[in-house]
């Protein structure tokens, strides 16, 4: 199992309702191609670099997980088909990247604390 990194963002006139919704439909159906979901991140509304049809802001979410490799494509369809997603970007991580990913983690959690 290879493990990757996905971040999406969703259009910001979806309602909190709504973005939850999508996020678990995202994670469960990870989760029922196999993957063993490591950590979820929200982001929150954040101001976007540039416009994205239209849209200066967008609501950021990361989902770090296991899975094989064959189920990256299916995934990435199943963002495409969903006009909420405004973009997406999924990355394999090698193990420095791994180890990078621990430490922001770690990180984030004693600033939180």
């Amino acid at each position: 199992m290879n493990h990757y990194e996905t971040v999406f963002i969703l259009n910001p006139v979806l309602s909190d309702v709504q973005v939850k919704e999508t996020v678990k439909k995202f994670d469960d159906y990870l989760v029922s191609k196999g993957a063993e979901m490591i950590h979820k991140e929200d982001w929150g509304l954040k101001k976007l670099a540039y416009t994205i049809q239209k849209k200066k802001t967008g609501f950021y979410h990361l989902f770090e997980y296991k899975v094989e490799g064959e189920a990256i494509s299916p995934f990435e369809l199943e963002f495409r088909r969903d006009d909420s997603i405004m973009r997406y970007l999924t990355v394999r991580l090698d193990k420095h990247a791994v180890d990078w990913a621990e430490k922001r983690k770690a990180r984030d959690k004693a600033t939180k604390n």
